[in-house]
C-alpha cells in the first residue's frame, strides 16, 4: 500500500495555502489538508521549486479536483503533476495517463510513450510509492471502452501547442468527451500568447497560444467554458521569445550568459487556466 502522507507541522508560510473554495465546506478543509500534505512530502523535494509559478494546490481547487475521482492527466511526461496528483487522489481515486497515439516507426521521446499500460503503473509506484491509488496508462487509439463515462476531470498542463502542432486535437477531445461523465469537466493550462500575437507565432511551434483561440477551439469540439484564472498569469512575460516558451526556466533553451538573468527574471511563463464542461 502507498504510504500514508503525513502532514507537515512546520508547512510554513512559504508554502501556505491561500483561500480557496470547494463544494462543500467540510470537503472543503479536508481537502486543503490533504494537498498540504502532498505539496510538503519529501518526494516531491526537486518539484517544489516549480510551485511558485505553477501553483497547484490552487490550480486543483479552480479545476473542482477532489480526493476520490477519476482523474486523467493528458501527456504525465516526466511526471511533476503526477506526483501531486496520485498521493492527492488516494485509495479511492483512479489516475489516468493518457497519451497520443504512437505511430510503428516512431522514435526518441514518442517511441518512449509506447506500451504506456505497462510502463506507468511501475514509473509512478518509483515515483510515490503505494497507497493504492489505481492506476491505468493508455494511449490513444487503444483506450477500454469500460473506461467510457467514468471521468471526473480531464487536465491537460502546458500541452496544448503540441496538441494543436502534432494535429492530435480532434482526436484528444473526441476522447476526453467519451471518457467524461455527464457533469465531467476539462481543466486546461497553457502557455499564452498576447491577443495580438501573429498566427505565425501561435501555431504551436513557439509554444504559445492565444487565450481566444483555445477557447474557441474547445468550443468546436463540444465544451463550454466555465471559467477563467489569473491563477498561473505571469506579467512579466513579454510572450514574444525568439525561441519560444522553451527560452524560459526551468530549461532555458538558447538563453546565453547575457541573456539568462533577464529570463530568469521572468521565471516560468505567463499561462491561461481555463474550466470546460462538456456540453450535452
Amino acid at each position: 500500500m502507498r504510504r500514508t502522507i503525513a502532514l507537515f507541522a512546520a508547512f510554513g508560510m512559504a508554502c501556505a495555502l491561500p483561500n480557496v473554495s470547494f463544494a462543500q465546506a467540510g470537503e472543503g478543509v479536508e481537502s486543503s489538508e490533504n494537498i498540504a500534505a502532498v505539496l510538503a512530502d519529501s518526494r516531491r523535494d526537486e518539484d517544489r521549486a516549480r510551485d511558485v509559478y505553477r501553483h497547484p494546490a490552487e490550480t486543483l481547487a479552480f479545476f473542482q479536483v477532489e480526493p476520490g475521482m477519476a482523474v486523467v492527466d493528458y501527456m504525465p511526461s516526466s511526471g511533476w503533476y503526477t506526483r501531486v496528483l496520485v498521493p492527492y487522489l488516494g485509495s479511492e481515486g483512479h489516475y489516468i495517463g493518457l497519451n497520443p497515439k504512437v505511430a510503428p516507426d516512431a522514435t526518441g521521446f514518442m517511441a518512449s510513450l509506447r506500451n504506456y499500460s505497462e510502463k506507468l503503473p511501475a514509473q509512478v509506484e518509483e515515483w510515490v510509492g503505494d497507497d493504492g491509488t489505481e492506476i491505468t496508462g493508455v494511449n490513444l487509439g487503444s483506450v477500454p471502452e469500460s473506461l467510457d463515462g467514468t471521468v471526473d476531470r480531464f487536465l491537460i498542463f502546458r500541452e496544448m501547442h503540441n496538441i494543436l502542432r502534432n494535429n492530435w486535437l480532434q482526436p484528444t477531445l473526441v476522447e476526453a468527451r467519451k471518457l467524461l461523465k455527464d457533469d465531467g469537466l476539462i481543466g486546461v493550462v497553457q502557455h499564452r500568447a498576447k491577443e495580438d500575437a501573429p498566427a505565425s507565432y501561435t501555431d504551436g511551434n513557439k509554444g504559445y497560444l492565444r487565450q481566444k483561440d483555445v477557447i474557441a477551439l474547445f468550443e468546436a469540439h463540444g465544451f463550454d467554458l466555465v471559467n477563467s484564472s489569473e491563477i498561473n498569469a505571469n506579467p512579466k512575460d513579454p510572450a514574444n521569445h525568439v525561441n519560444g516558451v522553451w527560452m524560459l526556466p526551468p530549461g532555458l533553451g538558447g538563453a546565453t550568459d547575457e541573456t539568462r538573468p533577464a529570463l530568469e527574471q521572468i521565471g516560468e511563463s505567463d499561462r491561461m487556466t481555463l474550466l470546460f464542461r462538456k456540453r450535452p
